[in-house]
């Protein structure tokens, strides 16, 4: 209908201009009608200005809500019957148009609102800048941890918190890190992580943060109850005997609480105090040994890392441990691809592998059919080396805990060895973990991450 009018108009302006145009060409020679012709030629003017206009205006119309949306300017209007009646249901489209579009407007910030309120009342900092350059977002969490304003520009950040910027910009996509800052003296613990994104071609880094310390302290004052009472018992055990024994010597070296002589000293008596004096030296050599246990498991050394071919690395130490398992009838068996190869620190990952085999000998002791398996293979995002046995397995009880210090399984055992291996595992940005089933036999997972 619209384009039919619209057609209509434009033919009638031009059917207008020819009439113009043909009563000027006809009066054109007639010197008399000078005056007409200047009128004629006026009006003609005025027709082809009023034609352009009149067509042009629908290109005017949509450049103008072009600029509106560009600009998300919706403060213009369309309405009006000015132009004529053929352009009303185009201007109910284009204010149409303007009205969705400001209604998206509302909604996305509407929503934008609405995420802020809830960004800024958690308690996680949250920082997202815009191709390393603007920042978009800063919540009040941030703010009050870092205790900053709201800086506009990441460049401003950088100015105000060098320290924190730098580790940020140092870590990868993904990663975890725990920093410790000194924020107006204050020092705190921030346990940070950093995740990058595109949108839209746009590059944004999201930071989020929290300060663990009070978490941290709470977790450090447990550890120190643990440690204590497992050093007093420990130590009690090793010295209530020495204790007892002690003042044994002493009733013996005495009679109605006088000293005996070397005269009345008999050979009985000497026997009691040197069997006396050998425990003594037992139980202090086992003190010894405890707080020399207890020194290597606080005293990992730095790590010197190689890269280490896997296979002949397990055959060396099934080479090693072969006869004792052998004796015991344990069968040792390898897997692995020759090209498999890890970033490790060799003589510290022996040690733990010896100390895993040991183990896993223990437990399939006096099994008919003992056997261990040392497998090493590579995943997705890991290398991995696998030590199972069929021995006894762990209770479920006590799987969480066996990477305790000092907690054992066994009845010699002084709970250092696993306690150990893990933290070594940790020192290569690894894990140690256990798969266990009772009866079944159990699985240890060494995991080098890459």
């Amino acid at each position: 209908m619209v384009s039919k009018r619209f057609a209509f108009l434009v033919i009638l302006r031009i059917v207008l201009l020819m009439l113009t145009l043909t009563a000027l060409a006809f009066i054109f020679a007639r010197t008399e009608l000078f005056f007409n012709q200047i009128i004629l030629l006026g009006v003609i003017i005025l027709q082809v200005s009023e034609l352009i206009r009149f067509i042009t205006h629908t290109n005017r119309e949509l450049a103008k809500l072009l600029m509106a949306i560009r600009y998300s300017d919706f403060s213009i209007s369309f309405k009006g019957n000015k132009k004529g009646k053929s352009f009303k249901e185009l201007q109910e489209a284009f204010v149409e148009i303007i009205e969705a579009f400001k209604k998206v407007s509302v909604e996305k910030e509407a929503q934008f609102r609405f995420l802020k309120v809830m960004v800024d009342n958690i308690k996680v900092g949250v920082i997202a800048i815009k191709e390393e350059y603007s920042i978009e977002l800063i919540n009040e969490g941030a703010q009050g941890l870092l205790k900053i304003g709201s800086p506009n520009y990441w460049k401003q950040f950088q100015q105000i918190l060098p320290h924190f910027s730098q580790e940020i910009s140092d870590m990868e996509d993904g990663e975890k890190r725990l920093l410790e800052l000194n924020i107006k003296g204050e020092r705190l613990q921030i346990s940070a992580q950093v995740n990058r994104l595109k949108i839209l071609n746009y590059r944004y880094t999201i930071i989020t943060f929290q300060d663990i310390k009070s978490e941290i302290e709470q977790k450090e004052i447990e550890a120190w109850h643990k440690l204590i009472r497992i050093l007093t018992h420990e130590i009690m055990n090793s010295v209530t005997p020495v204790t007892s024994l002690t003042e044994t010597m002493l009733m013996l070296l005495q009679n109605e609480g006088k000293p005996l002589t070397l005269q009345e000293l008999s050979e009985e008596t000497l026997e009691d105090l040197r069997f006396s004096l050998k425990t003594i030296q037992k139980r202090s050599e086992g003190l010894l040994h405890f707080v020399d246990d207890y020194r290597s498991l606080t005293r990992i050394k730095s790590l010197e890392l190689e890269e280490v071919e896997t296979r002949g690395l397990l055959e060396e130490i099934v080479m090693l441990l072969k006869t004792e398992a052998e004796k015991d009838g344990i069968e040792l068996h390898i897997k692995s691809p020759s090209h498999l190869f890890i970033d490790m620190d060799r003589k510290l990952i022996e040690q733990v592998l010896i100390n895993l085999i040991t183990n896993g000998r223990h437990a399939t002791q006096g099994k008919p059919d003992g056997q261990i398996s040392i497998k090493a293979y590579s995943d997705r995002d890991s290398k991995i080396i696998e030590i199972t046995d069929n021995g006894n397995g762990i209770e479920t009880a006590k799987l969480e805990q066996i990477f305790i210090p000092f907690y054992s399984t066994k009845e010699q055992g002084s709970g250092i060895g696993l306690s150990l291996s893990k933290q070594i595992m940790k020192k290569h940005k690894g894990d140690l973990s256990v798969k266990s089933e009772p009866g079944v036999g159990s699985t240890f997972y060494l995991t080098f991450r890459r």
